[in-house]
């Protein structure tokens, strides 16, 4: 076991009124950093409890069932405020089996921890977060495992991200559970990754709770995901993230979303008082024709679409959730709550569809044993013309669907 060296500075840093105590900050950038360097394939990397402040970013590369650890959550803290170059605070690569856990990273001017081109990448009892006001200033994500496989998050905490709390992306054999994450745009986003399971999380007062989306012009298409047992609950928080954005299309008050997705499975979960809209399934046809200004994210992500990409979502089993809204009004910030506050005043939706369906497949979507709930398909392919709150065609016993994962 290593233990990196402790250095005082003299950087004596108040941490804000809610702490009487004066915390001092310490660096041990120059000894960790040639620990990482140095580390040998099954290492583990020991961070004393305390406060580190950091000028660039923790590199590892190349290493193998190495464990990079602290002394517990509120214990170790890291701290990339005063960084200096680089995006990431921790940036991993082409790597295998790495555990990090036991710590606080917060305050990267990009990515807090950035995972990339892993087999095997496990966070554990983990925040990440952004200390101040939720800003589109704050880097786009806490957590970041991206073209990875084996991926595991659990009992972590995620707070303040412009895009995604907790995301996973292009990546295979992802489990997401019993984590907490508040205050960010997405709480938790799944994009174009396969055999997901996001199960035991409490998502509560981010922009979105859980988004599962699928996105032209990656490398891998995405399916196969189970989200079950969650509490999704009061995600009001107005949308931070920075304009032309994708997830600046998400509306304020969006439980659970899924766009372009397929074969999909969704229940067991509380979704509750979420202003706008419980569930939203949506196709990229929709997001596509909102339009992007010139060199935003969108609409770069708009010049890759090709013929390959399938925009549309399907096999979407929908069963057993719980709605509660305690809201009467949608949100009046965004074009959705506008839309919904016209068609549905009365009966805002707790699961809503665009309409937009696969014009040369057959399109499955079954909807059982969700209680009470208001539904609304708001035909936006036909300018709203045939909108509905009729759901009988999706009606189906789920008893007699195969379960996705066997």
């Amino acid at each position: 076991m290593k233990y990196a060296p402790i250095l005082l500075l003299v950087l004596a840093f108040a941490c804000g009124p809610q702490r009487e105590e004066t915390i001092y900050w310490q660096s041990i950038e120059d000894d960790l950093q040639t620990l990482l360097i140095q580390a040998q394939d099954g290492d583990t990397i020991n961070i004393p409890a305390g406060y580190y402040m950091f000028t660039n970013p923790l590199i590892l590369d190349g290493i193998s069932n190495l464990v990079f650890q602290g002394q517990g959550m509120d214990e170790t803290i890291l701290s990339f405020e005063m960084q200096e170059s680089g995006a990431e605070g921790i940036r991993a690569a082409n790597c295998t089996n790495l555990t990090f856990r036991d710590f606080t990273i917060q305050d990267a001017p990009g990515d807090n921890i950035k995972v990339t081109d892993t087999d095997g990448v496990r966070f554990a009892r983990v925040t990440s977060k952004w200390s101040g006001e939720p800003s589109e200033e704050n880097g786009a994500y806490a957590f970041y495992p991206v073209l990875c496989k084996r991926v595991i998050v659990e009992n972590c905490l995620a707070i303040g991200s412009s895009d995604a709390g907790i995301y996973v992306g292009q990546s295979d054999r992802v489990i997401i559970r019993n984590n907490e994450v508040y205050h960010n745009v997405a709480g938790i986003e799944s994009e174009n990754s396969r055999w997901v399971e996001i199960y035991g999380n409490n998502a509560h007062d981010n922009t979105g709770g859980i988004l599962i989306f699928d996105m032209p012009g990656l490398t891998q298409s995405g399916h196969t995901t189970r989200v079950y047992d969650n509490d999704v609950i009061s995600n009001n928080h107005d949308n931070f993230a920075p304009e032309g954005n994708v997830v600046a299309v998400v509306p304020p008050g969006t439980g659970i979303m899924m766009m372009a997705t397929r074969n999909i499975e969704v229940f067991n979960n509380r979704i509750h008082h979420n202003r706008t809209i419980g569930t939203a399934l949506a196709s990229y046809v929709l997001v596509e024709a909102l339009g992007a200004e010139e060199g935003s994210q969108l609409e770069e992500v708009n010049q890759t679409i090709n013929e390959d990409y399938d925009p549309y979502p399907n096999q979407v089993y929908f069963h057993h959730n719980e709605f509660k809204n305690k809201h009467v009004l949608p949100t009046l910030k965004n074009d959705f709550g506008l839309l919904f506050l016209t068609y549905f005043t009365f009966s805002l939706p707790d699961f809503a569809m665009d309409g937009i369906l696969p014009p040369d497949k057959d399109f499955v979507l079954c909807l059982s044993n969700n209680g009470e709930f208001n539904f609304a398909n708001i035909d936006a392919e036909n300018d709203f013309e045939n909108r509905s709150t009729d759901w009988s065609a999706y009606a189906c016993d789920f008893g007699t669907i195969d379960p996705i994962f066997q």
